[in-house]
C-alpha cells in the first residue's frame, strides 16, 4: 500500500486523500503526525484559537499516530514519529512512502527508515527558487537537501517555481512528476454560486460602497504577507485614476490589525462594538472593511463580494492557495513576484497582474488593470482548471503501478 505522511488534516490537501479514496486504484493510509486544526487549538498567526469547520476526515483512511491530537506543527523538532513507526511500515507492507515536505523532524526520520527498509519515498514539498539567499544559506541548503533529495524516489512538484527548485539540485527529469496545487476547485465555484445572488446583501452588510471597485485581503495579518502595501497602494495617486472609488475588504486578523486599521477609514469591523461612523475618521485614507477570521464555510462570502484579491506576500508564501480559492469562486487575482503560484495561475490571465515584491506602484498599477478590464468569473475559473484534483490522482495511480515490486 501507500502510506502517506502528513503533519495533519490541512484542507488543501485533504481534498487529494478523498479523491485518491474516491478513485479507488490505489490502496493508501494518510498517517498524521497530530490532528491540528481538527480539533480547536490556537494559531499564533491569526491569534485565534479555532477549528476548520469542514469534514476532513471521511471518504479515506486515517491514522493518529502518537504526538497527540492536539500537539501543534510549529517548528522543526515539534513532531516526532512513533517508535514503532518502521514496524509499521513492514506492517502494512508499504510500497511507497509519501511526505509533504522537509520542515519536520519526522519528515526526516521517516525517510531514512523507509530507505532502510526497501520502500520508495514519493516528495510532494511547497519550496521554490524564489527565495533571495547568501551564498552560505544556498550552499548549506544544497549539503543538507542534497543528502535528503538523494533518498526520493519520484518528486511530485505543485508547479513551475517548485519544479525549478528541484531542477537546481539536478534531479533528474523522469524524477519529476506533475502534481499541481490546488483548492477544492468545485466546491468553491458551487458556493459562489449559490451566494451570488446574495452578493449586494453581503456588501451592505459590511458596508461596501455600492459604486466601490473591492479589493479583498485575505489571510493572516503578518509581516510575510505585506498587508499594508495594499493599504500603501491605495493611497497611490495612481488610484485617483480609477473609474470607480477603491474600498479595501479584510479578512483575517493578526499581529498587524491595529496598524492596518490606523491607516484606513473604517466603515465596518467586526472585531469592533464602535458604530460604523465613529470606528476611524477619515482623513483621506483609504476606506475599508475589516470581516474578521472567516472559515471555510464563511470564506466565500468575501470572494463573492469582492471585485478583485490581492496578495502582496514575501517569499514566505510558497503558493498562495486562497488565490486558488478565489479564482476558483469566480474572482481574478494580482500576486507579487515572490509568490509561489503567480507564474502558474495569475500571469497566465495577465502578466501585469504580477508586480514586484515591495513595489507600490506596481501593485497600484495591477489594481488599475483589474479595474479596467473587470474580467469575467469564467475568465478567472479557466486559471486554475488543470490545477485540480484529479490530476494528482493520475500522477499518483500512475507512481503507484509502475514498476511492482
Amino acid at each position: 500500500m501507500l502510506a502517506i505522511l502528513a503533519t495533519h488534516p490541512v484542507p488543501y490537501q485533504v481534498p487529494v486523500w478523498k479523491a485518491l479514496g474516491r478513485d479507488g486504484r490505489v490502496p493508501f493510509e494518510v498517517w498524521y503526525l497530530t490532528h491540528h486544526g481538527v480539533n480547536a487549538s490556537f494559531d499564533g498567526g491569526f491569534g485565534k484559537t479555532f477549528a476548520w469547520d469542514i469534514d476532513l476526515l471521511s471518504e479515506y483512511n486515517s491514522r493518529l499516530l502518537s504526538n497527540g491530537p492536539t500537539v501543534l506543527p510549529d517548528g522543526f523538532m515539534a513532531l516526532r514519529l512513533d517508535k514503532c513507526f518502521r514496524q509499521m511500515l513492514r506492517g502494512k507492507r508499504v510500497k511507497a512512502l509519501w511526505i509533504q515536505g522537509w520542515q519536520v523532524r519526522a519528515y526526516w526520520e521517516a525517510v531514512w527508515q523507509a530507505r532502510a527498509e526497501g520502500i520508495q519515498v514519493w516528495l510532494r514539498g511547497e519550496s521554490n527558487d524564489l527565495a533571495p539567499s547568501s551564498f552560505i544559506k544556498k550552499y548549506l541548503k544544497k549539503v543538507l537537501l542534497g543528502q535528503l533529495f538523494r533518498r526520493v524516489d519520484n518528486f511530485l512538484y505543485i508547479g513551475k517555481a517548485n519544479r525549478r527548485l528541484y531542477e537546481s539540485y539536478d534531479i533528474l527529469p523522469e524524477k519529476l512528476h506533475p502534481a499541481p496545487y490546488c483548492a477544492d476547485n468545485r466546491r468553491f465555484a458551487q458556493q459562489a454560486k449559490l451566494l451570488l445572488p446574495r452578493r449586494a446583501h453581503i456588501r451592505k452588510t459590511w458596508k461596501i460602497p455600492e459604486e466601490a471597485f473591492c479589493v479583498l485581503f485575505v489571510g493572516k495579518f503578518i509581516p510575510k504577507k505585506r498587508p499594508l502595501d495594499l493599504v500603501s497602494a491605495a493611497r497611490s495617486t495612481l488610484i485617483k485614476k480609477m473609474k470607480a472609488p477603491l474600498h479595501l475588504v479584510f479578512t483575517g486578523s493578526g499581529e498587524l490589525g491595529d496598524q492596518l486599521r490606523a491607516n484606513c477609514n473604517v466603515l465596518f469591523d467586526a472585531e469592533s462594538p464602535a458604530p460604523a461612523e465613529k470606528i476611524t475618521n477619515s482623513n483621506g485614507l483609504p476606506s475599508a472593511s475589516f470581516v474578521g477570521f472567516l472559515n471555510q464555510t464563511e470564506i466565500s462570502k468575501a470572494y463573492v463580494a469582492a471585485d478583485c484579491m490581492v496578495l502582496p506576500s514575501d517569499h514566505g508564501e510558497t503558493w498562495g492557495l486562497v488565490v486558488n480559492e478565489a479564482l476558483a469562486s469566480g474572482l481574478p487575482c494580482a500576486v507579487s513576484s515572490r509568490v509561489g503560484c503567480g507564474e502558474d495561475v495569475v500571469a497566465t490571465m495577465n502578466p501585469r497582474l504580477r508586480f514586484g515584491l515591495g513595489d507600490i506602484e506596481g501593485l497600484a498599477n495591477a489594481l488599475l488593470e483589474l479595474n479596467s478590464q473587470r474580467y469575467s468569473r469564467e475568465d478567472a475559473q479557466a486559471q486554475v482548471e488543470k490545477y485540480n484534483t484529479e490530476a494528482t490522482v493520475d500522477t499518483v495511480v500512475k507512481l503507484y503501478h509502475q514498476g511492482k515490486k
